[in-house]
Order: C-alpha cells, then structure tokens, then sequence
C-alpha cells in the first residue's frame, strides 16, 4: 500500500473564475429561501431543508490508531457529545414520496485544536451523504445542476410526486445495465430507502492532519443494518421517513462506524473532482471512531425547533486540521454563511455554535 499523500496548500487548483461561480450559487440559493420563506412564513435551509432525524449521541475516538490516522480531532482518545440531524437534499418542505439522496449532518463538540478561520466555537461539523461520490465534478458544475434544481422549487407538489416516480423507474431501468445518474436521483429518481440503514459519505476530501481524507459513517449494529436497503411505504404517509426513525431510534442502541479512507495517489484520487470514487482497494475505509445513540424520541416537533431553528452545519466550522479541500468545499464557505444568516435574520433567531446540546 502506498503511503498517505502529505497535505500542503498547493493540492488544491483554484479556476480563475471560481469567484464569480460562488456569486452564481449564491445567487440561486438566496431565490430558493426567498421563495419558501414567502410560502412559509418562516425561512428554512436552502438545502436539506426538511429534518427526518434528530439524534443526541456520543463520538468515541478509537485509542493506538496508528499514526497516519491519529490526526486531528483523531489524534486523542476520548468521549465527545454529537448530535446528529438526517435531512433531504431539496430546499423546500416535500412529502417523502418525492425520494431524494439522504444527508447526515453530524456537530461534534468539544473539540480542541486550531481553529479554521472564522469558525466559532469549539465544535466539529461533518456532513455526509448517502453516496460515495458528488454529483458534480466541480463547483461550476454543480451551478448548472442547482439552477436546474431551483426551478422545481414552489412547484405543485403533486407533479414533484409524479416526477419522481418517473424518475425513480428511470434510475431503476439505467442502474440494471450498469449506469446511474446523479441529477436524476437529485431531482427525485433516488430509492426510497430508510435513512437509518443507509451508509454516508463526505464525498469531498478534507485535510486530515498531515494528511487528506475522504470520511464515511457506516451502520453497524443489528438496531442499523436491519434497515440497509429497506424501501420506505409512502403511500398517504407525507412524513414517513420522521415516523419511521422515530419508531427505530427507540429500539435499541444505534451505533455507526465513522471511517477514513486516505489519500495515496493525489492523481487517481484528486481533492478537486469529487466525481472520482477513490479506489477502496487501494486504500479502504479505517474505523477512527465510534458513534453511539441510546433508545430516544428520533424526531419531534420540539427537537426539530432546536436543531432546525438555532444550529447550523458547516463543513467551514471546524479545526485547520480537517480543513475542506477542492471546488465544491470552497464554495461551501461564502454559501453556508449566507444561508444561516438568511434564516437568522427572518426568523428573529440567532444562530450560535452550542457548548452543548439537550434534547427534550
């Protein structure tokens, strides 16, 4: 096995207009949430609007990880407090018939370290998607895909529900010769599957330490993997993905394994195109870490008033030493900003980094 490529600035590849396509994002985020917050009344997030899942849990950093692992928020064992919040991607409130990609955001706290600049606190943010790779391989790409996006929203929801079952026959018919599509399951051609089963990736590689990493958050216990490629009914069932963690996070423990996967080749595993799967063969995902969730409420209304309304998740909040890498993060930063303060101001809210966290 290769060793670990060492991290420096110089990885990463700015496009000279990559400014102007951050305006671009900005842009058409700021539409959506002007738009839902009109139809609202209130201003939800420009994606992943609509939480599924509210979580309290603990993050147990492994012990004698070897060195290239040991890095970071990695770098000590110990016991973390988390909470963890499963969304979907769209910007606007969808009935859970309309099956898109499942995210995971999890707010690590505690965390000592140097800082990125700006980030307050003394938390971790990492974000995840039920998906090895991005749907875009670069931030002027995904513009193109997110305006198209854009334009589903404030749509009747009855033709978002009869598209994406077109769109879910379709991506069924291109997967059992051997294809996807990324926009087609973003647009709502995704399996309906059970968040809780589902194993989440960051997608986009970060600084690791020393090193660069791409991270996963894998089920483990019987309690998760039970409900791996478990197709979720829908049917007069406008929220059925909160009903069911709901009754799932109350049977027994859930425990996931997060991962590293390491950079060994910076050309056959780029940090600018997150398109690229890193081959596992040539460099597999290490458990790091444990997290653990006790029996709970996995989503409520007054949950969701505190996760929803007061916390943010960004991968900018965090320490220098898991830094965000390539196009799509670095556009991540301005974007991420003007969400949480959209929503603040509207909503008379403001939006802090927690030195803890209680649930009701």
């Amino acid at each position: 096995m290769q060793p670990a490529t060492l991290y420096s600035p110089d990885v990463e590849d700015i496009a000279p207009d990559e400014e102007q396509t951050i305006v671009g994002l900005m842009e058409v985020l700021s539409d959506i949430m002007q738009t839902t917050s009109v139809d609202y009344g209130h201003a939800v997030r420009a994606v992943h609007a609509k939480s599924h899942g509210i979580l309290e849990a603990e993050l147990d950093i492994f012990p004698d990880l070897p060195t290239e692992l040991s890095q970071g928020l990695f770098a000590s064992p110990g016991r973390h407090s988390a909470i963890l919040r499963i969304s979907t991607n769209p910007g606007d409130i969808l009935a859970d018939s309309i099956s898109v990609p499942r995210g995971l955001a999890l707010k690590v706290l505690d965390v000592k370290g140097e800082r990125l600049s700006g980030a307050e606190g003394r938390t971790q943010d990492l974000v995840f998607v039920n998906g090895p790779t991005f749907s875009a391989p670069d931030a002027r790409t995904f513009l193109k895909s997110l305006k198209l996006l854009a334009k589903t929203t404030d749509r009747a929801e009855w033709a978002k529900k009869a598209l994406s079952a077109v769109l879910r026959g379709t991506e069924t018919g291109l997967e059992a010769v051997g294809g996807e599509s990324a926009t087609l399951k973003t647009l709502g051609g995704a399996p309906n599957v059970h968040p809780l089963g589902e194993t989440y990736y960051t997608q986009t590689a970060f600084r690791y330490g020393a090193h660069i990493a791409k991270l996963s958050l894998a089920p483990v216990s019987e309690t998760l993997t039970r409900h791996t490629g478990q197709i979720v009914k829908t049917r007069n069932r406008p929220d059925a993905l909160r009903d069911e963690v709901a009754v799932a996070a109350q049977a027994g423990p859930l425990e996931w394994e997060l991962r590293a996967q390491l950079c060994r080749d910076p050309v056959a595993m780029p940090v600018e195109d997150p398109m690229v799967p890193w081959d596992e063969e040539k460099s597999p995902y290490i458990p790091v870490a444990r997290l653990r969730a006790d029996p709970q409420t996995g989503w409520s209304a007054a949950r969701a008033r505190i996760v929803d309304e007061t916390l943010r998740f960004s991968v900018w909040t965090g320490l220098e030493a898991h830094r965000p890498l390539g196009s799509v993060n670095r556009a991540r930063r301005a974007t991420y900003v003007m969400s949480s303060a959209f929503r603040a101001h509207f909503n008379g809210c403001p939006i802090h980094e927690p030195q803890h966290v209680t649930l009701p």
